[in-house]
Formats: C-alpha cells, sequence, structure tokens
C-alpha cells in the first residue's frame, strides 16, 4: 500500500509539474477583446494556457520590478516601444527572442534580443483639407512643425503622453538633443491650444476648426471610421485626411506595440513559442484586421479600412532603431518640460 500511495504521489507531482510548464503569463497593457481571442487560438493549437494579468502599463512595470525574481510574469505585452526599451534599462527583461524565425519576421530595426515588435504604427500628421494647402505640406517633416507658419493651428497631446516622448526621442536619436530642444520650443509656440486628451481628440479638433494640423497615430483614424467609437467620431474622421511626414529623407516615425521577456520568467519556452506564434500570417492578419495596425512581418496585408485611407506606399524611418526610444526617454521628456510643454 505504500508503495502505491508512493507511486500515485509521483504521478500527481509529474502531472502538476506538466499543468504548470503547460502555461505561459503575460502582463497585458494592450486592452483588445481581439488580443485574448488570438490567445485562445494559440492554446487550441500548443495546449499552452495563457494567462491574462491586465493593467496600465505604469502599473504592471512597477510590479514586475519590485516582485523582481519573485515575479510571475513570463511576457510584458504593451502599446510602445518605449516601454520595453526603459524596462530594459532597469534591468527588468532577459534576452531570448532570438530564434532563427523571429530574426526572419521583424527587422532589426523593430526589435533587439529581449523585446520585438509584434505590429507596427505610425505617428503622422492630419490635416483639414480645407484649410491646408498641398504646397503648405509638401516635403514636410516633423522638424517642420516647429515653423512659424503652424502658429496657433497645431494640436498634439501632453508630453507625458508616451507616444510624443517616443517622438521626441527619436528626434533626438536623429538630430541631437539641443536641435530637440529649440524644436520643442518651436512646438509649444504654434499650438492652438494647451495639450488635451486622447489621439482621437485630436483629430477631433481638426475636424471640428480648432486646428488645422495633429500630430496622432494612424490606427485611430481607421478605428474612428470604422463606426466602433460612434458616429461622431466617423463623421469627424471623414473630414481630415493623413500626411506622411519626411518622406523625402529617413521616412514617417514609426513604433510598434512590443512583447518583452522578463528576467526570471519562469516559462521561458512558452513565452517564446507564444511571440514566434504572434508573428505568423494567422496573427498578424489577426491583428491588422481588429486593431487597424500595420503587420509586422511581409506578405500580410492591413485592414482595408488602413488601406483605402491611408494607404501603404509611404517610406518607413527604418534608419532609427526603436531602441534608441527608451534610452532617450528622460532626455525627450526633459526637453518638452523645459519648453514649457504641459
Amino acid at each position: 500500500m505504500k508503495k502505491i500511495t508512493n507511486l500515485a504521489l509521483i504521478i500527481s507531482l509529474f502531472v502538476s509539474t506538466f499543468a504548470i510548464a503547460a502555461e505561459v503569463n503575460i502582463f497585458n497593457a494592450r486592452h483588445y477583446k481581439a488580443d485574448a481571442e488570438l490567445y485562445g487560438k494559440f492554446t487550441a493549437k500548443t495546449g499552452i494556457k495563457v494567462n491574462l494579468i491586465n493593467g496600465k502599463s505604469g502599473a504592471l512595470e512597477k510590479r514586475i520590478i519590485e516582485e523582481g525574481a519573485d515575479s510571475s510574469a513570463d511576457l510584458y505585452i504593451t502599446a510602445d516601444a518605449g516601454r520595453c526599451g526603459a524596462m530594459d534599462s532597469k534591468g527588468a527583461l532577459q534576452s531570448g527572442l532570438t530564434s532563427a524565425s523571429i530574426k526572419e519576421a521583424v527587422p532589426k530595426t523593430f526589435r533587439t534580443n529581449k523585446w520585438v515588435g509584434i505590429a507596427k504604427r505610425a505617428r503622422i500628421i492630419y490635416y483639414s483639407p480645407e484649410r491646408v494647402t498641398g504646397a503648405e505640406l509638401s516635403g514636410m517633416t516633423y522638424e517642420g512643425l516647429a515653423d512659424p507658419k503652424w502658429k496657433g493651428r497645431l494640436v498634439i497631446r501632453k508630453s507625458s503622453n508616451i507616444y510624443n516622448k517616443s517622438l521626441v526621442a527619436s528626434l533626438i536619436a536623429n538630430n541631437g538633443k539641443k536641435a530637440a530642444a529649440a524644436w520643442a520650443e518651436g512646438v509649444v509656440a504654434n499650438m492652438a491650444r494647451t495639450p488635451e486628451g486622447n489621439d482621437r481628440a485630436q483629430i477631433m479638433a481638426v475636424a471640428a476648426g480648432e486646428a488645422d494640423i495633429a500630430v496622432a497615430n494612424t490606427y485611430y483614424l481607421a478605428l474612428m471610421l470604422s463606426g466602433k467609437k460612434g458616429p461622431e467620431q466617423q463623421e469627424a474622421a471623414g473630414k481630415v485626411k493623413a500626411f506622411f511626414p519626411n518622406q523625402n529623407d529617413r521616412g514617417t516615425h514609426m513604433n510598434v506595440s512590443c512583447a518583452a521577456l522578463v528576467k526570471g520568467a519562469p516559462n521561458k519556452a512558452n513565452a517564446i513559442a507564444l511571440v514566434e506564434y504572434l508573428l505568423t500570417p494567422e496573427a498578424q492578419e489577426h491583428f491588422t484586421n481588429n486593431t487597424f495596425e500595420f503587420p509586422m512581418i511581409d506578405g500580410v496585408s492591413p485592414s482595408p479600412l488602413v488601406v483605402n485611407n491611408l494607404g501603404l506606399d509611404f517610406k518607413q524611418d527604418m534608419k532609427t532603431k526603436l531602441a534608441s526610444y527608451g534610452k532617450n526617454q528622460a532626455a525627450a521628456l526633459e526637453v518638452m518640460t523645459a519648453a514649457g510643454w504641459k
């Protein structure tokens, strides 16, 4: 009887160990119903259960860092490379996203060995075709947002917004901190109002005539046009046009939703397997059709709303490594704050 009991205990431990191994814990700051559906598909294919710990980026990052080696987090998934880069600089990530399939799928610009982009977006200019001429936009760059001709005509989010931090971080990487500081002063001088609201609010402001140009991410226009945010936003989105800056030099500023491998991940192999799955055509099509982001991999088309209203024929900035967004994040906030950017 004792032998049978011991055998039962061994089998129980084996089963428990297997069950624990067949899971992956995501600390998730992306809040799309479509993402959860995608994780369900991954589980169906692999048998690996996906445990989602949802929250805001700041709270999740704080928890991962405070828990340290005791953290249950395997992956940290969020909506900006600057956040993944900042976590790396704090020593919260580990190497491991180096498989051949990841390297083949994701260009070097959009990955490190600790985090990789899983979907792309561009931060662009939206304008009123009634109040902005083609001549004004000809050859337009991000640097040109500081041109006095835009005085009282520009809306953009607060300096604390991560998308703006990453944009300014990229300007520091390309032009230096001193030039970025002068640029920030020019942008503040051109603002039509004190920064307020999210990206969609900036597009709404242009549609309402409160400003002539706005800075916002690409997927927001498609989201508004889809009608998912109501008829008012759908109508407003139809009143603006998209413009991709810096087409004559480095290309338009790009960013990504990223998956980062947490230091001490208890299910590292499963985490890597999930990232590899997120870069398959099936997963990429799911992203693009539901979140309106650009696909990370070649061979997958964006949503028709994106293709028809934003287009595909634009030059992406493949020069500026997204790892610089995290490295330059503190400097970016410093120059915006010094310029009086609220």
